[in-house]
């Protein structure tokens, strides 16, 4: 049994996983108290405007409440002219924008690097929100700045009525059986389908954790695409033995058998199936975050050896895992990666989030041949150690 977190309210992590995870809500009170002001309005408004980054501003029109308007990036200055009273921003992955952002997904290492999305704020002015709504993905949702009230209401799946005509998918109604005001530091947890409704008490900053899982048509799309890539498997099967006469227009019970059985046994191909979905999972959301770096080399490292230079995961990449038969392999983002035996350890150490220090650890040439490589392709960084703490 692990230790009683902070984060959760004083159980522990088995606690929490038994009997809220994917159940029910948990409201923690100063559940991360270094997230307070973190960002300020002003940042989150200089995010918004910038290019490069994911956001949307959500308007609730003054006359008429229950009819919204989305505009999703690039926003400019124009967009916040003759603003109603009602609004809301919502900017996607700051996470990748700020390191002591990033470093508070920690406080949830207990659910695995794998079904992390982002980390999303969501500003409004008093009065602003998003609607009333659902979700089908796990949540933390975290006070950062000010004060936003929350109603949870019921369950919800995708046969759930919406109200039509709106470009948010928005409930008609909730049941309310919750109904508490959140303070900088609070932690809401949401549990998929729960509908939600949270609505700005003053000018507030909310923090949303967002936990993803992935849909079998995806994982199944990839596994197609892995099919379609292997020139073996586009080569035209051999017949079925044709021991008796057919109708011309029939396919027979053991020819379509046949043709099933070629096709489940490529399905239950693991290594093919281990990639579909590693090489799905380890994908960015957000590539366009990746940073171009300029590369460096083994020389370079070995000129760092003794100055006290760290590494850690880039932000916006994912770096991923799998262990069979005393076997590691690793995958980032969407590719497998071809790694020396010298290199397990510390990848794995990075693939955990943790800032590894490069030590004595380091004085191998394949190591740091694998450390260049992973560096020139943006999937790890280079840190001073006075930015590794």
């Amino acid at each position: 049994m692990s230790s009683p977190l902070d984060v959760l309210g004083g159980i522990t992590a088995e606690q929490f996983l038994a009997e809220y995870w994917q159940k029910k809500p948990l409201l923690v009170r100063n559940a991360m108290p270094e997230i307070v002001d973190l960002l300020e309005p002003n940042d989150v408004m200089e995010l918004a405007l910038d290019e490069n980054v994911n956001a949307r501003l959500i308007k609730q029109k003054d006359r008429d409440p229950n009819q919204w308007s989305v505009k999703s990036s690039p926003l400019i200055k124009a967009d916040f002219q003759k603003m109603p009273k009602l609004w809301s921003i919502l900017v996607q992955a700051v996470d990748h924008y700020s390191f002591d952002l990033a470093a508070l997904w920690k406080k949830f290492a207990f659910i695995p690097q794998w079904r992390r999305d982002d980390i999303m704020v969501s500003y409004a002015p008093q009065g602003g929100s998003v609607g009333k709504h659902f979700d089908f993905y796990d949540v933390f949702l975290v006070q950062g700045h000010g004060h936003r009230r929350w109603q949870l209401g019921q369950m919800c799946d995708a046969d759930s009525e919406l109200v039509a005509g709106q470009p948010l998918k928005l409930l008609p109604e909730i049941d309310v059986h919750f109904d508490e005001v959140l303070a900088p530091g609070d932690l809401l947890y949401v549990p998929p389908g729960l509908s939600h409704y949270g609505v700005a008490e003053d000018e507030c900053l909310t923090f949303s954790f967002g936990l993803r899982m992935p849909n079998v048509s995806d994982m199944m799309d990839r596994v197609s695409d892995k099919f379609s890539a292997n020139e073996v498997l586009r080569q035209p099967l051999t017949d079925i033995i044709r021991d008796e006469l057919s109708c011309a227009g029939e396919i027979t019970a053991n020819e379509l058998a046949y043709l099933k059985d070629k096709l489940m046994a490529q399905l239950q191909n693991s290594n093919v199936l281990e990639d579909a979905i590693m090489s799905l999972m380890s994908e960015s959301k957000y590539p366009e975050n990746i940073p171009e770096v300029e590369e460096i080399g083994t020389a370079d490292l070995e000129q760092v050896l003794d100055l006290g230079y760290s590494l850690m995961l880039e932000p916006a990449s994912r770096l991923l895992y799998s262990q069979e038969d005393e076997q590691t392999l690793f995958w980032a983002n969407g590719e497998g990666l071809c790694l020396s035996d010298a290199a397990t350890a510390i990848v794995k150490q990075l693939a955990d989030g943790e800032v590894v220090i490069m030590d004595e650890r380091f004085y191998d040439a394949d190591l740091l041949e694998d450390i260049a490589t992973l560096l020139n392709e943006s999937i790890i960084m280079l840190l001073p150690a006075e930015d590794a703490e």
